[in-house]
């Protein structure tokens, strides 16, 4: 894997915090990976980084949810350019669908918010709009310790994206 590590081995713990804060919005996944440097090399960081997300409780990775757009929806305002940015880019597929599949994802987004309490998160990069639905479906039917479970591997795989991202492996 490409990237440089350097820079981020190098910075202040908080600054590395901030800057890990734009791929996994959980403070104490941020905070478990800055404290694991220096890594050798972005794959030993990317490695680091998805052991960390699936090491969170379940408030840290609500913590993490809190920063996920809706499938189909802008970026939080209060979110940095990076972020912005990667959100668009990751939800590319959703944006260009037609209006009727984007109305299914908004409802079905209502219908998983009021199952499970929170976004649904899913690995949008490189899957239509019509897989994400698909999917969304799929587990509205699961019970909540298998959506629990599929959420962190979700939030892992979108962790090691935006690690990959933050290091310079485009």
């Amino acid at each position: 894997m490409a990237g440089d590590i350097g820079w981020l081995n190098s910075l202040p713990p908080d600054r590395a915090v901030q800057e890990l804060l734009t791929c996994c919005a959980s403070r104490q996944w941020a905070q478990k990976v800055a404290a694991s440097r220096p890594h050798p090399d972005a794959a030993s960081a990317t490695a680091a980084a998805v052991a960390a997300v699936c090491e969170l409780s379940w408030p840290d990775v609500e913590e993490a949810l809190a920063a996920h757009p809706r499938i189909g929806d802008r970026a939080k305002a209060e979110l940095s350019e990076r972020e912005v940015a990667w959100s668009r880019g990751e939800q590319s597929g959703a944006a260009t669908a037609d209006a009727a599949v984007r109305a299914e994802l908004a409802a079905g987004n209502r219908a998983y918010e009021d199952r499970f309490g929170h976004v649904f998160l899913i690995r949008a990069t490189g899957r239509s709009a019509e897989e994400m639905l698909t999917e969304l479906r799929k587990r509205l039917a699961n019970s909540l310790l298998d959506e629990r479970i599929k959420v962190q591997s979700e939030l892992a795989d979108i962790t090691r994206l935006r690690v990959r991202k933050l290091l310079g492996d485009k």
